[in-house]
């Protein structure tokens, strides 16, 4: 929840997060499928249970002044989906059918579905989302560009297509190609102004990064210098 607090104190609107369930199907917000790299604990998320994750000191790898952050669940982050704050939520990993539908009742039940976006790199995940929220948009998550994004978004109905930053500076034609079908792109994790810049001149929609603040300074930076201009 401290790295949420600290983009919207910088000026984002949107914040990014994954979430997971747990052995006893609770639903948090942690990146990795272990708990090991970024809290005091060890083992898989989906084999612990809500409590003991809830134990765990989440903060004190990244600095010290952070120590007791706790592992949030997502009902607190909707909680605090207020005042024009948006939510870009990937679906991580596997999920079953009554998984996916659990997340949706949760975004549901804190009146949130218009301020949550869908996305997942897995693709039966998406379809299941898909059979509960037929006409709501989705986001395609990849590492690899494939071969025909246009097509792959269409058989999801996804109405985003979101690769690694990487991907899309070796294949740059993909924007306009995406654009083309009215399909948007958003790539990841973006952290380099270089890279910045780069898709910015390309025309992405969005650019997820670690470093909201920094990229929000580079981007009044640069329409300040237009304006000057």
């Amino acid at each position: 929840m401290a790295a949420f607090h600290a983009a919207w104190a910088a000026g984002a609107c949107w914040v990014e997060t994954d979430v997971q369930p747990t052995a006893d199907d609770a639903l948090v917000l942690i990146h990795d499928d272990a708990v090991d790299r970024t809290t005091d604990g060890t083992g898989l998320v989906r084999a612990l249970a809500r409590s003991a994750l809830a134990a765990l000191d989440a903060g004190a790898w990244f600095d010290v002044s952070f120590t007791g952050t706790r592992i949030p669940a997502l009902q607190e982050l909707l909680a605090e989906l207020t005042g024009g704050r948006r939510l870009l939520l990937e679906i991580k990993g596997e999920h079953t059918a009554e998984q996916v539908a659990a997340i949706v009742a949760a975004i549901r039940a804190a009146n949130a579905a218009d301020r949550v976006f869908l996305q997942s790199f897995d693709v039966p995940v998406l379809r299941r989302l898909r059979a509960i929220l037929p006409e709501e948009p989705i986001g395609l998550l990849v590492e690899i560009i494939g071969d025909d994004p246009v097509a792959d978004c269409h058989d999801l109905g996804a109405v985003t297509y979101n690769p690694d930053v990487a991907e899309v500076l070796r294949r740059p034609d993909v924007v306009a190609e995406l654009h083309r079908a009215g399909i948007a792109i958003q790539p990841w994790f973006v952290n380099d102004p270089d890279q910045w810049a780069a898709l910015t001149k390309l025309g992405v929609d969005g650019i997820i990064t670690d470093d909201p603040g920094a990229l929000l300074a580079w981007q009044s930076g640069r329409m300040a210098g237009r304006t000057e201009t």
